[in-house]
């Protein structure tokens, strides 16, 4: 039991983090390990791999985000923030490597190898721009003089246009998910807010009209019949089977021909092997960590920490109901993890870094006192002159 009484900086850690938070978060990461023995198994056999071999890479990756995490969480408000930029910067300096020396696989160049460990930069860069568009909002709201909105607006043209270019077309509509988020929550003017909403649905239609393979997964969602839908189709008979109580741990048949069993579609085989009901209950504590994180960042003053805490939790919300909702057929493939639970270094890192930044920022901190003006006494009045003698 850790005493109030006890000075050090984890006592006042232990006190001052959102406990129910942690778990959730922590539940996800270990439900992360046990879905990777039931999914990843039958890909690494096909692959040519141990059984094992993602599993163990799974629990490889998930001690430095324990760490990573538990670490970010110590950090103060403004230690956050600078080292959000230090992220945010290297990160775009590694999306621009990626570009001209990355490994490129089916077609993109998402990834670069640094030291020999293979990383994707795009996802170190979401939390870390996250942090930072919100520092510049509220700075464009507390000073009129820096013209924070402007240096939001182009920096988030600097990232999409990098996630443009590998391509990853499922990520820029995150991330532009979540600055319009923020764009909204830092009480724009509507007229701004509607000049942006226009310019989504045309960044839309351009993507639709000028990116093949987006046109492909939008025609194909619309009409299966105008193409492949194997692994949504796969996914929706894995989830089917499944029932409510599921065929048992390990019993799953279909996972072992869907070809992302491990990564996109991870959802899919949770339910075919432990049923609906524990899809429900992770579901739960998706959403655990969502309303806490929520309501964590309304209770704040500051208005960078709470446009902060609430982009990192939009982002971590949206990327998991896109990952579900891919899964459950609901709209169109978008090759993107389900935060903690889909197999994958670079994400479950930079989701642990960003949860760590959400820990760090709705941590209690007592309110700044307000300095009331010291009343000074007013000096006494000189003393009359004695009358001198006679």
């Amino acid at each position: 039991m850790v005493s109030r009484a006890d000075r050090t900086r984890f006592t006042e850690w232990w006190w001052t983090v959102d406990k129910y938070l942690l778990s959730g978060i922590i539940a996800l990461m270990i439900g992360g390990i046990v879905l990777s023995l039931a999914g990843s198994p039958a890909v690494a056999e096909r692959l040519g791999y141990d059984s094992l071999h993602f599993v163990e890479r799974h629990i490889f990756f998930f001690l430095p985000a324990l760490a990573g995490l538990i670490g970010t969480s110590f950090l103060s408000p403004r230690m956050a923030r600078r080292i959000s930029l230090i992220v945010l910067v290297g990160a775009i300096l590694l999306m621009v490597l990626t570009l001209v020396i990355g490994v490129e696989v089916k077609g993109s160049r998402r990834w670069i190898n640094v030291m020999g460990i293979s990383l994707q930069p795009s996802e170190f860069a979401k939390p870390a721009f996250v942090v930072v568009v919100a520092w510049l909002f509220a700075e464009n709201s507390r000073r009129a003089e820096i013209p924070g909105n402007l240096f939001a607006l182009i920096l988030f043209g600097i990232v999409a246009a990098l996630l443009i270019a590998e391509p990853d077309f499922g990520q820029t509509m995150l991330v532009a998910i979540v600055w319009g988020a923020l764009f909204f929550m830092a009480g724009v003017p509507w007229i701004w807010i509607a000049c942006l909403a226009i310019a989504a649905v045309g960044g839309i239609f351009a993507a639709y009209a000028t990116l093949p393979h987006v046109a492909g997964r939008i025609d194909r969602f619309i009409s299966p019949q105008s193409g492949d839908t194997f692994q949504v189709d796969t996914a929706l008979q894995t989830i089917m089977r499944g029932g409510w109580l599921g065929r048992g741990p390990g019993e799953g048949t279909v996972k072992r021909i869907l070809p992302d069993a491990h990564t996109d579609f991870i959802f899919a085989v949770a339910a075919e092997e432990f049923g609906v009901i524990l899809c429900i209950g992770l579901v739960a504590i998706f959403a655990l960590v969502v309303i806490r994180g929520f309501s964590n960042s309304l209770k704040s003053e500051d208005s960078f920490i709470r446009l902060s805490a609430a982009g990192l939790v939009v982002l971590f919300g949206v990327q998991s109901v896109i990952n579900m909702a891919v899964n459950l057929n609901l709209m169109p493939a978008k090759g993107m993890t389900l935060p903690f639970i889909s197999y994958g270094g670079s994400s479950m890192i930079a989701v642990a870094f960003g949860m760590g930044l959400l820990l760090a920022l709705t941590r209690r901190r007592p309110e700044p006192r307000r300095l009331l003006p010291r009343i000074t006494a007013a000096p006494p009045p000189p003393a009359a002159a004695e009358p001198s003698a006679a």
